[in-house]
């Protein structure tokens, strides 16, 4: 079977039924390899005929897309379903959609450079915020008018005032645009989900690795939603300790909510407590408190033991940091990016004041963290797309920030990804103060590179 191309996307349109028995039929090794050497923008799986998929069915396709991307650098996914084929998809692969999926193919067109400034009204909405501002950013990029609602309601609401849009997205995911291992809420905390019976499992369970490199970004609060948790043993118990204590070393805290204790010891409780862990009934009592999350959460840092110096791997691929970085926020601000300097130093930041930071770790092949320092005006201009509206609110213009830098991060994992460099990325920490940010990479070297964006300074950091 080989794809029909048609505004710079190859499209194959299986037929019947994709259960791993038959997929192999559809493609030979004559189709792969003519597909994977096309010049397009996208390569996509079109399901509006296929009438049944299981997971076994979609991963010949899956097979296929790891090929061409180690080919080219062509969008890889499928098109053309429904909400329940959707969500079976998304439910297959989870945290591991490496590759996109648009509701039509007349929505994937809008996306490639056939359609490059059409200058397009398109309404969005995903229930993932970070997909939201991926999309918009990615439609903006290509010349179009994206309109970002914030809710389903919102959403179905001005879906109905056909007369304001030329296209709808929903059901739409842009793969490889960032990393959602954990639920990011202002206040700069992390959210870890636990349930049922808590034993030697949670620590295997337990992504240790991307809590280290969270709290090397600079996050300092780490809630653990404990409402279903029944009961845990003495090896839970232990492991809980251990990871506050280790917390301790970089000043940060430990907050179990909704944990109760009517079938685990009460003792476990005081041992939890005297190892520095937090107990609290609701998490409206955090989340909804900004002095207790400040107070939590906003701590100096602690220095860190073993610091490492910036290595050689580190530093031959800061042409696609800075590029990723760079690219994304000329088009966000309609402004273009003007190197003034770089060199290895501690991070000097001049003029303190009316600027903001995000920093966002990746570990893997390679690891360190990313900083991003700007002027508030450069913030403000570079999250208006993705509030919808210019404010002053700077809650609100951090959390876009995030989201922003967010994207960022996605697209050097990607870039990475093309060269064989695997590599997963922390979710962004934002700084109101760059002066938390100073002690959080207190005495760690790196590069730092001096941008200018219309003769506002902006500052990129690289560091370990």
């Amino acid at each position: 079977m080989r794809p029909v191309v048609k505004n710079g996307i190859a499209t194959f349109s299986p037929q019947g039924f994709l259960d791993g028995n038959n997929t192999n039929s559809f493609l030979g090794i004559e189709d792969v390899e003519a597909t994977i050497h096309l010049n397009v923008d996208m390569i996509l799986v079109s399901l509006k005929k296929v009438i049944f998929f299981n997971k076994n069915g979609l991963d010949t396709f899956i097979k296929l897309f790891i090929q061409i991307r180690k080919k080219n650098h062509a969008t890889v996914g499928f098109c053309d379903y429904d909400r329940k084929k959707y969500e079976a998809i998304k439910k297959f692969y989870q945290d591991d959609v490496n590759f996109s999926l648009f509701k039509t193919l007349e929505i994937a067109y809008l996306f490639s450079s056939s359609f490059k400034n059409q200058s397009k009204n398109v309404l969005i909405y995903s229930s993932d915020r970070s997909q939201r501002s991926a999309i918009a950013i990615e439609l903006h990029d290509n010349g179009h008018n994206p309109i970002v609602v914030q809710s389903q309601e919102e959403y179905d609401e001005k879906k109905e005032k056909k007369e304001t849009f030329d296209y709808a997205i929903d059901s739409t995911f842009l793969g490889q645009m960032g990393q959602k291992i954990a639920t990011r809420v202002t206040g700069n905390a992390i959210i870890y989900t636990i349930s049922m019976f808590l034993d030697i499992e949670i620590s295997d369970k337990f992504n240790i690795e991307y809590h280290n490199n969270s709290l090397n970004v600079g996050f300092r609060l780490f809630i653990f939603d404990a409402y279903k948790v029944t009961s845990m043993n003495v090896h839970a118990l232990n492991f809980f300790s251990k990871l506050a204590s280790s917390a301790a070393e970089y000043n940060a805290t430990i907050c179990f909510v909704g944990m109760k204790f009517d079938k685990t010891p009460e003792s476990f409780r005081n041992t939890l407590e005297d190892s520095g862990i937090l107990f609290y009934a609701q998490m409206d009592d955090i989340l909804g408190n900004k002095e207790l999350l400040k107070e939590l959460g906003a701590s100096s840092a602690a220095n860190v033991k073993n610091r490492r110096v910036i290595n050689k791997e580190t530093v031959l691929e800061l042409p696609k940091f800075i590029n990723a970085a760079a690219v994304t926020i000329e088009m966000m601000t309609n402004s273009k990016a003007v190197k003034e300097s770089a060199s290895v130093q501690n991070l000097i930041i001049e003029n303190k004041d009316e600027k903001v930071a995000s920093s966002i770790g990746y570990y893997g092949d390679i690891d360190g963290m990313v900083i991003l320092v700007f002027p508030i005006g450069i913030a403000k201009k570079a999250c208006e797309l993705l509030i919808g509206e210019n404010t002053d609110d700077i809650e609100l213009i951090l959390d876009s920030l995030a989201e922003l830098v967010n994207i960022v991060g996605g697209k050097i994992k990607t870039l990475l990804l093309d060269e064989g460099i695997n590599v997963n990325i922390t979710l962004p920490r934002t700084y109101h103060d760059v002066k938390s940010l100073l002690e959080v990479i207190e005495n760690r070297k790196g590069v730092q590179v001096d941008l200018s964006f219309n003769g506002d300074k902006f500052l990129f950091f690289l560091t370990r």
